[in-house]
């Protein structure tokens, strides 16, 4: 697969006037040039995407499903070209590029999308001796998809899957730090989809606030931070567009008295490091309750220190580098923001030299609940560890923050689990597991972290009107009783 990259408008590849490079953030070397999209592609996308909008909702569930499932075939067919890509800008390693180019086998990619129980068939939601009530479904036209650089393929291919099988035509805008699989995925399409279906703009802010301010553009489903989340409803506002918000998370991890301290400690790690701890619903808090907690962070320090900063590319990780400079900049300034307050690290709290943005594990024991790394969302490599006593000082302490995004509760008595989790303000609540999404659940933030939500019959439902037919059975005039009408 050729490292070239075009935007993708109608059933063109387009180069540009300007070109972005990204750093790999493995190695600190400069990656391919990526053509920005001019003010001209986006027009010509829009048009492109409603002129396709009409006959892609018209064509039958069947159709568009079979479609999917072609896309979802070509894409793994080019799993193993695409993977060296993906984890030259991600920064992940070889090993789990390939899983998340494997399109068949990967949680919210197409094939998740395509089977009967994510359809939306339409429902009969009332009906008695006179009148049947029916709820239909219709899409909503045309998508612009804005994606995050954490999951870039995974993510995108979720509102992609969700938005073409409700009969959406998609504009993808994939994040400026990580444009190039996404691009290359989408210049895959074309030998698949009609011209207009599914389209890629590659740009930075600008060419998100226009998307979001576009009269002719119907949805924006975005994945990202809160502060950016808030620009584009504010944007969005102005012609009222339906929107999907998936934003940031401060998830807490509870766990209690009663688990194999050592099996759960190796859990949590897992939750708190995957990526690096770049993902929205990463663990960022772990309260552990006071009877184990020398027990618990003996063994999170244990766990933690297995992780290694530096690795080369092709070996097998789940923990890497950070991504980009500026979140790279965000974990520093949190840790140096612990040691100026004298907290004390449990292990970890250095800053790798280069090449590479590594930051080595690390755990702060025990900091005041109003400290920043307690407070915000880390969106990197380092974890507050906190002890707690009763389960309403611990749910209370949970609770604590303007995120809702997602939460862990671990216990052997899977009652006083439950318990737990039903008074926690999250979106998803994973009992004995990190947090691990899955394609048929419904997922969304509450509080600050989203305006509706995704994924499951529910996200679909996002991404399309929902139209009520109202059908009264024995009250139809004949022709010559409607001449008599007033």
């Amino acid at each position: 697969m050729e490292h070239h990259f075009y935007n993708i408008v109608g059933a063109e590849r387009r180069d540009g006037q300007n070109c972005t490079r990204v750093t790999c953030p493995r190695t600190g070397e400069a990656l391919w040039e990526a053509p920005l999209a001019s003010k001209e592609d986006l027009e010509d996308a829009v048009s492109s995407g409603r002129a396709s909008a009409r006959s892609w909702g018209n064509a039958s569930l069947h159709i568009r499903q079979n479609l999917l499932r072609d896309f979802a075939l070509e894409l793994t067919a080019w799993a193993k070209s695409l993977s060296p890509i993906l984890a030259r800008e991600t920064g992940k390693s070889v090993s789990q590029t390939k899983r998340l180019c494997h399109v068949g086998s990967q949680r919210c990619e197409c094939s998740d999308h395509l089977e009967s129980s994510q359809s939306l068939d339409d429902e009969v939601v009332y009906e008695d001796a006179t009148v049947k009530v029916v709820a239909t479904h219709m899409p909503l036209g045309l998508v612009a998809a804005i994606c995050p650089w954490n999951f870039p393929l995974v993510l995108a291919m979720g509102k992609i899957a969700a938005a073409l099988l409700t009969g959406n035509c998609v504009i993808v805008k994939p994040s400026p730090f990580t444009p190039y699989t996404t691009m290359k995925v989408v210049e895959l399409a074309l030998d698949v989809f009609p011209p207009g279906v599914l389209q890629v703009l590659h740009g930075e802010a600008d060419l998100g606030r226009e998307l979001t301010i576009h009269r002719s553009i119907d949805k924006i489903t975005f994945t990202g931070s809160t502060a950016t989340g808030k620009k584009i409803m504010e944007s969005a506002a102005y012609t009222l567009k339906n929107m999907t918000l998936e934003l940031g998370g401060n998830d807490a991890s509870i766990v209690c008295d009663d688990v194999n301290v050592s099996a759960v400690a190796h859990e949590v790690a897992q939750g708190c490091l995957f990526h690096s701890g770049q993902m929205c619903v990463a663990t960022k808090r772990v309260y552990v309750h006071k009877s184990i907690y020398e027990a618990s962070l003996r063994c999170l320090v244990k766990e933690f220190e297995l992780f290694i900063t530096g690795t080369p590319r092709d070996t097998p990780s789940i923990f890497g580098p950070l991504q980009n400079s500026a979140q790279f900049t965000i974990v520093k300034e949190l840790i140096d923001d612990c040691k100026a307050r004298a907290y004390r690290f449990a292990t970890g709290g250095k800053v790798e030299e280069g090449p590479g943005l590594w930051i080595q594990p690390t755990i702060v024991d025990r900091p005041p609940d109003e400290s920043s790394i307690v407070s915000e969302e880390q969106f990197g490599p380092i974890t507050p560890v906190l002890e707690w006593e009763t389960e309403e000082e611990v749910i209370s302490r949970a609770n604590n923050t303007r995120s809702g995004l997602g939460a862990c509760v671990w216990s052997a008595d899977i009652t006083r689990a439950e318990r737990i989790s039903r008074k926690l303000q999250a979106g998803t609540v994973w009992v004995n597991s990190f947090e691990k999404p899955l394609p048929m659940a419904y997922f969304s933030g509450h509080k600050d972290s989203g305006v509706g939500g995704e994924w499951g019959r529910q996200g679909l439902l996002s991404y399309c009107y929902t139209q009520s037919l109202h059908v009264y059975k024995d009250n139809v005039l004949t022709a010559a009783e409607a001449l008599v009408l007033p």
